[in-house]
């Protein structure tokens, strides 16, 4: 069949095999291209078909040679129905990792369920070195509680009053005023039992139970602080005091660790184009503006890049874990240069519809928003007949 982009909204409903594939290969290409001087053996990806987690997991493969174990929730396909590209990402991995001899094996299905959790421990004690590396970069928009059974929803809203900004309708191409009503507290605390570090926690949990944990395991989680024109939908709204109970969580499992030479760390990355991003409300017109000045400074850097410079420069170099004054490994430092900075809310006070062309990198931001559903990928030829049907060959029983 052939397969065209659907977008609605934020989302495109449909995705392109080959176009996935092709991503995938190029990220490959990026990783073997720049060995990690001191990687770990085996490493566990929580989240890992998309963005940073599918980028954690090709650098730690092909950058380190390390063995991986890729958790993950989406949809295979079927008949003519083309399934997620997440789906398509991982098979596309573990295509590849088969024929560089790397070791790999997969999980599809609810991440934040104890079933998950049991599985994935009895494959990796089965066939996995101890895990000394662990990537949780889990990126949902609702959760069920693995006890309770109860189901929360996040939120993308401010705290304690009306939010009032721009951003971006990307399928009209417009610079639009946006108003969002503050979060109840019961919406704050339902965004913290999803996006928080209590899941995070119980995967330590269970893999410190099961025996499968190397000793000096450690741990990571992505969080991002941005600039102080995103503070209310973000770092002081609903999805901030989630990411705040994240920080939390990585401290005391930091101090957990530490007693067998291990470590938690919270990597605080750029803005960039994910399905996520793409549905926080101004986020799509910052990340269009910072896109084209950091791209004319030639220090733009997609997921991929990111978490290739997380992993081979500033925790598995020769230089080792390189952190701030926080804690925090710090991956947002060329967006947050002051002259980046500066620039930005130059052209954030007077972006108009008009001037959107002109002052932001629209195109770039479309570009990098469909290549997430394997769509204009280069060299993909789009009018060509291509199967939806790919199987992962390492998927573990769900």
């Amino acid at each position: 069949m052939i397969i065209r982009p659907r977008v609605r909204g934020f989302v495109c409903v449909t995705t392109h095999p080959t176009g996935c594939a092709r991503n995938v290969e190029a990220q490959v290409a990026h990783a073997r291209a720049r060995p990690i001087a001191n990687p770990p053996r085996s490493a566990l990806v929580l989240g890992s078909s998309t963005s940073y987690g599918l980028g954690s997991r090709i650098s730690l493969a092909f950058g380190g040679g390390a063995a991986t174990f890729g958790v993950f929730f989406d949809r295979a396909p079927k008949g003519r129905r083309p399934g997620t590209a997440g789906w398509y990402n991982t098979a596309a991995f573990e295509t590849a990792a088969a024929r560089a001899g790397l070791k790999s094996a997969c999980y599809n299905g609810d991440a934040f369920s104890h079933e998950a959790r049991e599985r994935v421990v009895a494959a990796l004690k089965r066939d996995f070195p101890p895990v000394d590396c662990v990537v949780n970069s889990i990126a949902a928009p609702r959760r069920t509680h693995p006890d309770t059974g109860e189901r929360f929803t996040s939120v993308l809203k401010p705290i304690g009053e009306t939010y009032r900004s721009r951003t971006l309708n990307t399928d009209r191409r417009e610079v639009t005023d946006v108003e969002l009503a503050p979060a109840s507290q019961e919406e704050v605390d339902a965004t913290v039992a999803v996006m928080g570090g209590e899941d995070w926690r119980l995967w330590m949990d269970a893999l410190a139970d099961g025996g499968v944990l190397a000793p000096n395991c450690r741990t990571f989680a992505y969080s991002y602080i941005g600039p102080e024109l995103t503070w209310p939908i973000y770092r002081d709204g609903a999805i901030g005091r989630a990411k705040a109970d994240l920080h939390r969580t990585a401290r005391e499992l930091n101090a957990r660790l530490a007693a067998g030479g291990g470590s938690a760390h919270i990597a605080v990355m750029k803005a960039v184009v994910t399905q996520a991003s793409a549905a926080i409300p101004v986020v799509p017109l910052y990340v269009s503006i910072l896109y084209r000045i950091m791209k004319e400074h030639g220090d733009h850097e997609g997921p991929m890049e990111q978490a290739h410079r997380l992993y081979g420069g500033k925790v598995y170099g020769d230089g080792g874990i390189q952190t701030d004054g926080d804690g925090f490994i710090r991956l947002d430092d060329l967006e947050m240069k002051p002259e980046t900075q500066a620039e930005v809310m130059r052209v954030w006070d007077s972006i108009s519809t008009e001037s959107l062309a002109r002052d932001a990198d629209f195109e770039g931001y479309r570009t990098a928003f469909l290549q997430l559903f394997g769509f204009e990928v280069p060299g993909v030829d789009y009018d060509a007949e291509v199967d939806p049907v790919v199987d992962i060959p390492t998927l573990i029983d769900a």
